[in-house]
């Protein structure tokens, strides 16, 4: 979206919600459109949740079969915008939400976006964010465990038995060393 329509859309949404607001009002009463406003909040939040869940569900199973989960980032990110959309009150923003949180929708959405977003990257250690484990049982397949001999190594333990100053000039024993 070009940059120049961003201040047209900040009048032209709540131009349109006023208005909106002003024609359902008329018909219905100002008690029942507050019952409305606040109905599709609740729903809203209510559809987050579940699909929220749904695609964190999906999300994981993509980096644990070793894919970059571009698709499920997508459909993420609109259900995020779709419940924004839905706590905020107005019927225009409401239907927006209501149309992005339909899979179809949001896949119409994918196919136009897919075409200008290129997905790049590795797999090594992202999946283990999400519990795969290589057969080693390191997070990227790789062992990342180094083992040091007494040699490969100083110890500048002090010859004090695990006894530390505190900066007033007595010794204090820590718990983190050993006596």
């Amino acid at each position: 979206m070009p940059f120049s329509l961003i201040p047209f859309l900040l009048l032209a949404i709540p131009a349109a919600e006023i208005a909106v607001f002003i024609l359902v009002g008329g018909q219905i009463g100002v008690l029942w459109t507050f019952a409305a406003i606040l109905a599709t909040a609740i729903l809203g939040s209510i559809l987050l949740r579940v699909q929220g869940f749904q695609i964190v569900n999906r999300l994981r199973e993509e980096t644990n079969a070793g894919r970059v989960p571009g698709r499920e980032l997508g459909h993420g990110a609109m259900i995020l915008v779709a419940g924004v959309l839905l706590l905020t009150p107005g019927f225009v923003t409401d239907s927006l939400g209501f149309l992005l949180f339909f899979p179809p929708f949001r896949d119409l959405i994918w196919s136009w976006a897919a075409t200008r977003i290129r997905f790049t990257g590795s797999m090594d250690g992202f999946a283990g964010q999400f519990g795969k484990t290589g057969q080693n049982g390191s997070r990227n397949g790789r062992d990342n465990v180094y083992d040091l001999d007494p040699e490969d190594y100083e110890s500048h333990d002090r010859q004090n038995d695990g006894a530390v100053e505190d900066g007033s000039g007595e010794e204090k024993t820590s718990p983190w060393r050993k006596p």
